[in-house]
């Protein structure tokens, strides 16, 4: 990358820093992953993908000491137990990668634009780059094991067509049209997602030690499922097919390989993906009964996101990002 002198400007600052806690997460999952991997084949994608979480962490380090940025403490080496029984089977790994990927490219993808100093452009450019070259690995090995559903096939149209009446937005009465293409695929990538966020939630609610951690991830596997079967629904009333759940994938370990702390930031992060995954698929749904649905899904993760803020706080384990001078407090000293 190229030095500069230049300030980071706050947008820089959170992305990075974002950045920063969420691989020092990867590493120590993926490393305990490695730990089990029996197929080679997965162990190398696996392998790949640790690489680049640590690569990402030292680059971003060397970004902060340069700044004098205080370095977070993210997670270390007290958040994870390499010696513990296996906790999922080897295919999961495949979808978990696609799963962290597609949160990864998110982010990148939206840093880009708002980075300003050219290295940090530069890096973040990378990082969705190769996050982008993982995740094509990933599919690669997904499709050549048989592990993949691909989305639902659909008729090629035969000609050209516009819209010509505004039934074409309804969905609760009358002649309800056919999905389209668009919503087809976001139902299809809202489900890819929850049924992968499904299976992890299972994993992590029969290890975690505290009860109110417990009790909060058996609330999220129970709010994820609601969520698979809404969209599941969709599809299946247009003969459809949605994808099968993942939870043969959890083996019957209680013995956790992760700390309460990262598990359940864990799932706060990609809880909050699904914010922006509901989002998209909320922007490009015609129909009002889809749309609407999406409404109900960001209002059930919103709230499970702010109880999931309030646990951390209350276990003293919320990091605070970089936040903008407070100037009433500066004024009344």
């Amino acid at each position: 990358m190229s030095v500069t002198h230049e300030k980071l400007t706050s947008a820089e600052l959170g992305k990075l820093w974002a950045t920063y806690m969420g691989n020092t997460m990867s590493k120590y999952v993926l490393s305990y992953y490695l730990q089990h991997v029996e197929d080679e084949h997965i162990k190398i994608v696996l392998e790949s993908a640790l690489n680049l979480s640590d690569e990402f962490i030292q680059t971003i380090k060397g970004i902060f000491i340069n700044e004098n940025f205080p370095i977070p403490l993210g997670f270390t080496k007290k958040d994870v137990n390499l010696g513990a029984p296996k906790l999922f089977m080897d295919e999961f790994y495949l979808h978990y990668l696609k799963y962290a990927c597609k949160a990864g490219m998110s982010i990148y993808g939206v840093a880009v634009p708002l980075m300003v100093r050219a290295d940090i452009r530069e890096f973040f450019t990378y990082c969705l780059t190769s996050t982008a070259k993982l995740m094509n690995q990933v599919n690669d090995v997904l499709t050549n094991k048989g592990f993949i559903q691909k989305p639902p096939y659909i008729p090629i149209p035969t000609k050209v067509d516009f819209v010509t009446k505004r039934s074409y937005l309804t969905g609760f009465l009358g002649n309800v049209r056919s999905l389209n293409a668009l919503e087809i695929a976001h139902l299809y990538d809202i489900i890819q997602s929850n049924v992968t966020s499904h299976t992890l939630l299972i994993g992590f609610s029969q290890v975690a030690q505290k009860k109110p951690v417990r009790e909060y991830l058996v609330r999220g596997r129970d709010i994820t499922k609601k969520h698979i079967d809404a969209c599941s629904q969709q599809l299946h009333k247009e003969d459809l097919p949605s994808q099968p759940l993942l939870d043969h994938l959890v083996t019957n370990s209680t013995d956790s390989p992760f700390s309460d702390k990262l598990m359940l930031q864990h799932k706060i992060d990609m809880f909050s993906m699904k914010i922006r995954s509901n989002g998209n698929a909320l922007s490009v749904s015609g129909r009002h009964d889809i749309g609407t649905m999406y409404i109900r899904f960001l209002m059930n993760v919103g709230i499970y996101l702010e109880d999931g803020a309030n646990l951390m706080i209350d276990q003293g384990w919320l990091e605070q990002p970089p936040e903008a001078a407070d100037r009433d407090q500066l004024s009344s000293r």
